[in-house]
């Protein structure tokens, strides 16, 4: 068992950046695949964006391609989201999350078993 804890967020306005990071501790961090998935009010939790565990190959949603980048710092055994041009869609609680089983494009198909708590972030119009 992995615990993740995420920071960085905030509030911002339309067109400002942010960065988002994931520690995570309890197991290898070089072993995972990390993943990045947000839940806006009233939605259901969805897919942003995954990274493999040498991370040389990430995958993004549709919304976000273009604007996020993901990244990992495996000595420091964190990972990280940094959101660029931020529209008032993409508010939404950010959460960390991880798989001992599944890769990078195995975390597009579904969410892993282990979570963050999560982070707010707001973007105001």
């Amino acid at each position: 068992q992995v615990q993740l804890v995420e920071s960085g967020g905030g509030l911002v306005q339309t067109g400002e950046s942010l960065r988002l990071s994931c520690s995570i501790s309890g197991r290898a961090f070089s072993a995972y695949a990390m993943a990045w998935f947000r839940q806006a009010p009233g939605k259901e939790r969805e897919f942003v964006a995954s990274i493999t565990l040498s991370g040389d190959t990430t995958y993004y949603a549709d919304s976000v391609k273009g604007r996020f980048i993901i990244s990992r710092d495996n000595p420091r055994n964190t990972a990280y989201l940094q959101m660029n041009s931020l529209k008032p869609e993409d508010t939404a609680v950010y959460y960390c999350n991880t798989d001992p089983f599944r890769g990078a494009y195995g975390l597009t198909q579904g969410a892993g078993s282990e979570w963050g708590q999560g982070t707010q972030v707001t973007v105001s119009s």
